[in-house]
């Protein structure tokens, strides 16, 4: 099993830390093989930015992504960016907030919508959307376990913002679900 996944977005939203998270997830706490690159523009802020993460069952010979299976996709310029470069059999997870696709349609039949903004503004930071993005697609792809993506998800962050990053990881989750099920 080899899988390539794209996170993408802007700077400032934690798409480096969501391919890190993940690949933690996969090699510490799954047992399996993961290696990554990242792009970021010369802002701090606001610039576009990627991670582009490989997870595998056996030793991973290039971190190069030939054509991902998976994208997260957090912005609209990352969605025009990188949108149409995703495998015709894979899956696109958008955050619906700030992703509109109606000009550009996806080239996969399997697009999740999650209102990650939208849930990560109601649990009163809108810092964790990237978490709330982690919990749905773990959910709706299941590349590494629940509980390597929660162990790797507080493992990562500071102390005193574990329980608002476990209550976003549990929404997007559930919402991952529930888009999934919609699905069948």
């Amino acid at each position: 099993m080899r899988t390539e996944i794209r996170f993408a977005g802007f700077g400032g939203q934690g798409i480096i830390s969501a391919g890190k998270i993940t690949g933690k997830a996969a090699t510490i706490f799954d047992g399996k093989h993961a290696v990554m690159m990242q792009s970021y523009g010369p802002e701090a802020r606001g610039g576009a930015c990627n991670a582009d993460l490989v997870v595998a069952n056996a030793m991973i010979g290039s971190p190069q992504l030939e054509l991902p299976v998976q994208a997260v996709i957090m912005s609209q310029e990352a969605y025009e960016k990188y949108g149409q470069a995703i495998d015709p059999e894979g899956t696109l997870i958008v955050d619906e907030d700030l992703v509109d696709m109606s000009e550009i349609p996806p080239p996969v039949s399997k697009v999740y919508k999650i209102p990650a903004t939208r849930i990560a503004d109601g649990l009163g930071k809108k810092i964790v959307s990237n978490v709330v993005m982690l919990g749905a697609m773990t959910a709706i792809t299941g590349i590494v376990s629940k509980d390597a993506m929660r162990d790797a998800i507080l493992s990562s962050v500071p102390p005193h913002t574990k329980q608002l990053n476990e209550q976003a990881y549990d929404a997007g989750y559930t919402q991952g679900r529930e888009a999934l099920s919609g699905d069948s």
